[in-house]
């Protein structure tokens, strides 16, 4: 176990040399706490995986150090940083046992005999594999091949940490909420660190206590699945966090107040010294919006259809070329499209050039 630091790493498939906005992985710095629970989310492409091999050592940065529990081991082997890392698709011996291949890592390692009983068992059944330990893997299914090779990262309990490139993409969606509960559940009794990249923000939310939220190679959050909620720090993770995600619009912000299409909407914080040449956009959850009967003052809308989830309904809506989403109450109805938008101030966020700003809060909201 170990606490990894990653100090201006970066990485280019192109060359060091290539332009900075080139590479995969443009330059970072952060520290994974010993025992910490991880995700690495993002949509293909923004060097989640890129990262997760870097830390691994199956790739060397083009840039930039990589410290474990102090120690440079930029360029140190996988097995010198003593990594164990599971893969998309279950990586494990067909004509071996369960059991065997649970303690194949163990005695690759010279482990005795009783000590590798022990630790297979263990891990056996926080798996739930236990009656399968004596049982050829060649006939197993797809998720409970996968289990094992969960089994096989986690059986070794002095490993640094233990990495996850998406390993539930193989498994039928009606088991990944078992595995995912499970890993949650090995976490805590483990006290292993675990870094597990998605682009499923389900799997990073219920999995990790902290979340890394990666856009074109660089990190644009890191937080807990509340704080990506409550105050995304950019445009991207308000989109792509929630279902459906923030609403993100074109705005004139001054003081208090911001203007979509030239209609006043309060806010709870003051802006007066947005640059006049920045992009300013206004973010709020479709939870924090609420459709109500056309009335003045209201900020007026077309609603073009509902989507009934059960547990609660939202509108889309158009305010003139700007799509919107908003919450539908319990016994809404109204005659035609038309409707009003109510927004919660407290909800409203600023951004200049996708990037949160801040804003005065005055002394009676603070």
């Amino acid at each position: 176990m170990a606490r990894i630091d990653i100090v201006d790493l970066a990485q280019s498939y192109a060359g060091a040399d290539a332009p900075l906005e080139s590479y995969a992985l443009k330059p970072m710095s952060m520290t994974w706490r010993q025992g910490g629970a991880y995700a690495l989310l993002g949509p293909s492409g923004c060097g989640k995986t890129t990262l997760l091999n870097l830390i691994s050592g199956i790739v060397t940065p083009s840039r930039g150090q990589i410290l474990f529990d102090g120690v440079d081991s930029t360029k140190a082997s996988t097995q010198k940083r003593n990594i164990a890392q599971v893969f998309q698709f279950p990586v494990i011996y067909d004509t071996m046992t369960v059991g065997e291949n649970l303690a194949f890592p163990l005695k690759n390692r010279g482990l005795p005999r009783a000590q590798i009983d022990a630790r297979v068992r263990e891990i056996a059944q926080l798996l739930d594999l236990t009656p399968w330990l004596n049982r050829k893997a060649t006939r197993l299914t797809a998720d409970a091949k996968q289990k094992i090779s969960l089994g096989r990262g986690l059986v070794r309990s002095d490993v640094a940490a233990v990495l996850f490139d998406e390993p539930l993409t193989v498994i039928d969606p009606e088991l990944k909420w078992e595995l995912r509960s499970k890993l949650k559940a090995l976490h805590r009794a483990l006290d292993l660190t675990m870094i597990y990249v998605t682009h499923d923000q389900t799997e990073a939310l219920t999995f990790a206590d902290t979340v890394v939220v990666m856009h074109d190679g660089r990190v644009v959050q890191s937080g807990t699945p509340q704080d990506l909620f409550d105050r995304p720090e950019h445009t991207f993770v308000g989109y792509f966090i929630g279902s459906p995600g923030m609403n993100i619009v074109p705005a004139q912000v001054a003081g208090r107040v911001a203007r979509i299409g030239g209609h006043p909407i309060a806010l709870n914080r003051s802006y007066d010294t947005l640059s006049a040449t920045a992009n300013i956009e206004i973010g709020v959850r479709p939870e924090f919006v609420t459709v109500a009967p056309p009335a003045p003052g209201l900020l007026s809308a077309d609603i073009e259809r509902i989507d009934d989830l059960g547990r609660i309904r939202f509108a889309r809506v158009r305010i003139g070329d700007v799509k919107f989403a908003a919450r539908v109450p319990a016994g809404f109805s109204i005659p035609g499209n038309a409707a009003g938008l109510v927004f919660d101030p407290a909800r409203v966020h600023v951004y200049s050039d996708s990037r949160l700003v801040d804003g005065q809060l005055s002394a009676e909201t603070a």
